[in-house]
């Protein structure tokens, strides 16, 4: 569920959204959520001064909440 969350918001801010690559690692209690998209797009994905990850993070941090995990994104270059 969460892969997939993260999943659908890069695919709406890329431009290449068919290289767009989500992986998750789960744990116990934690799940790593990789995410890598084309060099041009990681700019995008990251947004200015971080913003546009931090607000991914964000609504992932509230939905695994709700499921009650703990999910980390990695946003792998």
């Amino acid at each position: 569920m969460l892969k997939e969350l993260v999943d659908f918001m890069a695919r709406a801010l890329v431009d290449n959204p068919e290289k767009v690559n989500v992986s998750e690692i789960e744990g116990e209690q934690t799940s790593v959520i990789e995410l890598r998209v084309a060099k041009e797009d990681l700019g995008k994905v990251i947004g200015k001064q971080g913003r546009t990850a931090r607000a991914m993070r964000t609504i992932l941090s509230a939905a695994s909440t709700k499921i009650r995990k703990r999910a980390v994104l990695e946003i792998i270059e």
